[in-house]
């Protein structure tokens, strides 16, 4: 990735709509290179340009983190908790978990019967913890592209 690559991504890290007639002189080049060059990077899968909601002005009003124990292979269940529209992302990690799942829910009733419901069930869960959220902080999609 060279300087014109991180310029790119910096732009679309402040407005991931910008039209290529404003980025390609933005970062010195024509808007068709511009676009040229952003496919590229697309098509390499370094970057992503998605959308990016907020689950509490969705109407999804409970968001927790669990914590899971796995006995076997934890990411056979990573793999089935993320077949799971309430699952937002997994994470294999060490220590006193095996695995993380973020989880949102509409309400705090819908978060328990999917932690008892669907989490528990899946083969290999051993223990769960659930962490609910009471607000986000922090929570950053920009980073230093250098």
């Amino acid at each position: 990735m060279d300087d014109i690559d991180q310029a790119i991504l910096r732009e679309l890290q402040v407005d991931g709509r910008i039209p290529y007639a404003e980025l390609g002189p933005k970062v010195g080049l024509s808007p068709s290179a511009a676009r040229l060059r952003l496919q590229r990077l697309i098509d390499s899968k370094a970057v992503q340009v998605v959308g990016v909601t907020d689950p509490m002005t969705m109407g999804r009003q409970t968001m927790a983190l669990l914590g899971l124990r796995v006995d076997g292979d934890p990411r056979a269940v990573a793999d089935e908790l993320s077949r799971h529209d309430e699952v937002v992302y997994t994470v294999l990690t060490a220590g006193s978990f095996d695995l993380f799942a973020e989880v949102v829910c509409a309400h705090p009733r819908d978060l328990l019967d999917f932690v008892n419901d669907v989490v528990r069930a899946v083969e290999g869960v051993a223990a769960v913890e659930s962490f609910p959220y009471f607000a986000i902080h922090t929570h950053r999609f920009l980073w230093n592209v250098e």
